[in-house]
């Protein structure tokens, strides 16, 4: 049988770059499978995946800790609680980690996003100048404008900890990336510079250090990785972690788990009341 035009219309409408699937053929970025197995780190693949070609080492490495740090954050993160929820509803591992992922938003899971595009509007109001004036200036502006439209700055402050323990060895990387070479530093410098902005004349109130959120904003924006990037690696990070909450908790014998254990179930809602 021979190919006809409604073929080729079909193989334009699905071409990408990313892979080839011919029988006996598997192509990533047009790296034969068969090479990369043995070979590459799942970190690796994923530089390849995105960016088209493979990091070198450093680079890997670097993306590696930021993708580590964000792993999990326990029980009490929405995503993780509603993973666990759903395991126990039946529904199969693969829907339960899907129910957590789906809950990774703009408010939950999405300011690493929105702090590397602080970061990056900041480091280019302030242009390719080095003078203090102008890059302290530059800060000033965009924070007031972020936070003319939210309370909230992305990247700073912690409502359970008092200084995020990710922060200080995710930002000691990048300051050896920095030093290396192998980083520019631009977004290190805007986000340290907003850190220091947010904490003038606080010494007798609660500080606001860098989280989590704003240390991996850094290492994606400083690696190069777009702004829509930084939520999508985060959920290939976090994803781990519910995963393995999801499997714990198909092991403990619950069946749809509550918010709350049914000792602090109030009797109204625990049982229905009988009828007359």
């Amino acid at each position: 049988m021979t190919a006809g035009p409604q073929d080729g219309l079909v193989a334009a409408w699905w071409a990408t770059a990313v892979s080839r699937v011919e029988p006996g053929i598997i192509e990533l970025r047009e790296h034969p499978v068969q090479d990369l197995i043995g070979h590459v780190t799942f970190v690796e693949t994923i530089w390849l995946m995105l960016r088209g070609e493979l990091p070198r080492p450093e680079q890997a490495r670097l993306l590696e800790a930021a993708l580590v740090a964000g792993v999990d954050h326990g029980p009490q993160a929405p995503s993780i609680a509603a993973a666990r929820m759903a395991a126990t509803c039946g529904i199969g591992l693969n829907s339960a980690v899907a129910t957590g992922v789906n809950m990774l938003g703009d408010v939950h899971g999405g300011a690493g996003q929105q702090c590397v595009q602080l970061l990056s509007d900041i480091v280019e109001r302030a242009g390719r100048h080095d003078q203090s004036r102008e890059f302290d200036s530059a800060v000033t502006e965009v924070v007031a404008e972020w936070r003319a439209r939210s309370r909230y700055l992305p990247g700073f402050g912690h409502r359970f900890h008092p200084r995020d323990p990710r922060r200080d060895p995710l930002l000691a990387l990048v300051d050896r990336a920095v030093a290396d070479g192998l980083v520019t530093g631009a977004h290190l410098r805007a986000a340290r510079a907003v850190e220091a902005h947010l904490n003038l004349g606080r010494e007798a109130r609660k500080p606001v250090p860098m989280n989590i959120d704003g240390a991996t904003a850094v290492i994606y924006a400083e690696l190069g990785f777009a702004a829509p990037l930084a939520r999508g690696l985060f959920v290939l990070s976090r994803s781990v972690g519910i995963l393995a909450h999801a499997w714990e908790e198909t092991g403990q014998g619950r069946r749809n788990k509550s918010p709350m254990p049914p000792s602090m179930v109030p009797v109204h809602l625990a049982a229905p009341t009988p009828r007359p």
